[in-house]
């Protein structure tokens, strides 16, 4: 018994993701996160958004609740002064509160985590792909109170994120549809 532990090396247990030590909002009903969203704020190190910064546009969410399970997100925004519909599915993960979005690629998933949510105000999305981190407020307005913008600033500085690397959204110009050449799924 001595000889084969000792020759065994133990593997250390694997680091815990940043995104795991996030508490998901308790009591959460999908049903709360449906309507129409705006994006209020982001916080993220992608070094896209950080050239392109001054490029944000205005940009809304549709959530609808699918099978009382998933939740099926349209997101619409500008590209090329053209509005597009994005498409996308969040399947249920491990725990309530918690989402996977898939790609097409296995190394293209994201994890999605719903921080802190108001229905009628506010919610705060956490988003982890690989190792990087990012945190988004939407609102049910395009503005929201500045109680509001220091919960999400919290949430930002507790995922080590700063203000250097925090994105404010422009409140007009926003897109409500899109035609059938510009939809992404």
């Amino acid at each position: 018994l001595l000889l084969t532990a000792r020759g065994q090396r133990r593997r250390p247990p694997p680091s815990q993701s940043p995104l795991e030590k996030v508490v998901a909002q308790e009591g959460l009903s999908l049903h709360q996160l449906s309507g129409k969203w705006f994006l209020v704020g982001m916080a993220s190190r992608c070094s896209y958004l950080a050239e392109h910064s001054h490029q944000l546009e205005a940009t809304t969410v549709t959530v609808t609740v699918v099978d009382g399970q998933s939740l099926a997100i349209s997101t619409f925004r500008k590209l090329d002064r053209m509005c597009w519909e994005i498409r996308q599915h969040y399947l249920p993960a491990q725990a309530p509160g918690r989402f996977l979005l898939k790609g097409h690629r296995k190394s293209s998933k994201v994890d999605v985590v719903v921080g802190e949510v108001d229905p009628s105000s506010f919610i705060i999305l956490y988003y982890q792909k690989g190792r990087s981190i990012s945190v988004k407020l939407y609102g049910r307005t395009s503005l929201v109170s500045d109680a509001v913008v220091d919960k999400f600033e919290q949430h930002v500085r507790a995922m080590g994120l700063s203000e250097d690397v925090t994105y404010y959204f422009p409140t007009y110009g926003f897109c409500d549809s899109a035609d059938e050449f510009h939809v992404l799924d």
